[in-house]
């Protein structure tokens, strides 16, 4: 098929092609996609990098002594601050543009203030013909602040930036209905339509399961990026044909469809990048009022709350489902209550209220609009 027409794009390298003998950042694999990248450029399209590697650079530069697994938190800060500039000199070899180092952490896009900030910045270097190379900034992220990957990386890169394709360069030419390196008779899916269970199964684990890396974070950063209507590439970095027929416009690897109805803006950034830190569960009928009904959720219909959350947290809302493994996700949203005071007012008509509670902000627990739905 041929590649659709875009305007911006992410593109994401990782280490693997960064450096693929681990040994220091390597001109192997990145000269074809600095020349699609150029291509890109003259074409009159604009492109983001996001460029994994910085430990590998660090580690070559501190010697062969030190081991490249096994390592600490306060290690990993240590060597990606050695290594981010040798990282950001090498991408610069390749290209007579500027190039600026944009580093983010989880904390940059899950609070909207900061990302809009992270947005206008790209936004601004573009506008100034320099080509931003993004990176996780491993020098002060600790767990909880992390991201975790770049694929993942790259697709909130490519929200936050309104780009139109997020092209994701792995060592396979795409994805396959098994592994390649273990199944010779494994067929490649030129386009995948939706992003289902049926997928996450495929790439190993279910989809609410933990990334580990590999296909299945390459899936979830595909599945973002569609999911605000972003079509998505999944290509084969270490042949630098396959890049050169991207230039052309073809397709080599595996095209993941955008949606046909995006989330919007505030509802994406609700999805997906909001950490969830409680859970709500409501009765059938609170459940089939907002799925089907566009209703605000009620505390009449809450029948339990779990974990602790404050006002304004985003938390889960659920119905129980006897014959699964499990309750069922209904929705994600804000709100306006804390955990505490929903224990005293669940199954309560929105009126009564204030008669439980000294301060009842609203007679609703989360407000449409500050609800999505998801799947289960």
């Amino acid at each position: 098929m041929a590649l659709p027409d875009w305007d911006r794009a992410v593109i994401k390298v990782g280490s693997a092609l960064v450096a693929p003998d681990k040994r220091g950042c390597s001109t192997t694999y990145l000269l074809p996609i600095a020349r699609f990248i150029v291509e890109s450029q003259r074409q009159g399209n604009e492109v983001i990098l996001v460029s994994s590697g910085a430990v590998a650079a660090g580690l070559a530069a501190q010697g062969d002594g030190h081991p490249g697994s096994g390592l600490s938190i306060p290690e990993k800060q240590a060597l990606a601050a050695i290594g981010q500039p040798l990282l950001m000199a090498h991408w610069r070899r390749l290209f007579d543009v500027p190039c600026a180092q944009v580093l983010l952490t989880y904390d940059d896009l899950r609070r909207r203030a900061r990302f809009v900030n992270a947005k206008n910045t790209i936004n601004e270097l573009l506008d100034r013909g320099t080509l931003p190379i993004v990176n996780e900034n491993d020098t002060v992220a600790v767990e909880e602040l992390q991201v975790g990957d770049n694929d993942n990386l790259a697709a909130f890169v490519a929200v936050l930036a309104g780009a139109d394709l997020l092209v994701i360069c792995s060592d396979v030419d795409g994805l396959y209905d098994a592994d390649p390196h273990e199944s010779p008779d494994a067929e490649r899916y030129p386009v995948v339509e939706a992003i289902t269970d049926e997928v996450y199964d495929m790439v190993g684990g279910a989809r609410r399961a933990t990334a580990t890396g590999g296909m299945r974070t390459k899936v979830e950063a595909a599945e973002k990026a569609t999911d605000r209507g972003i079509g998505t590439v999944l290509v084969n970095g270490t042949k630098g044909e396959h890049l050169d027929a991207l230039s052309r416009g073809e397709m080599p690897g595996t095209f993941f469809r955008p949606a046909e109805q995006p989330r919007s803006a505030r509802k994406h950034w609700m999805v997906h990048a909001l950490p969830t830190t409680g859970r709500i569960v409501v009765d059938e009928g609170a459940a089939q009022a907002l799925r089907h009904q566009g209703a605000s959720l009620l505390p009449a219909g809450i029948v339990d709350v779990e974990g602790p959350f404050a006002r304004g947290d985003a938390v889960e809302v659920v119905v129980p489902d006897e014959g699964s493994d499990g309750p069922v996700r209904v929705a994600k949203g804000i709100t306006q209550y804390g955990a505490d005071d929903l224990k005293r007012i669940r199954g309560r008509q929105s009126h009564a209220i204030a008669e439980v509670l000294d301060d009842a902000p609203s007679d609703h627990v989360i407000h449409r609009d500050d609800l999505v739905l998801v799947d289960g």
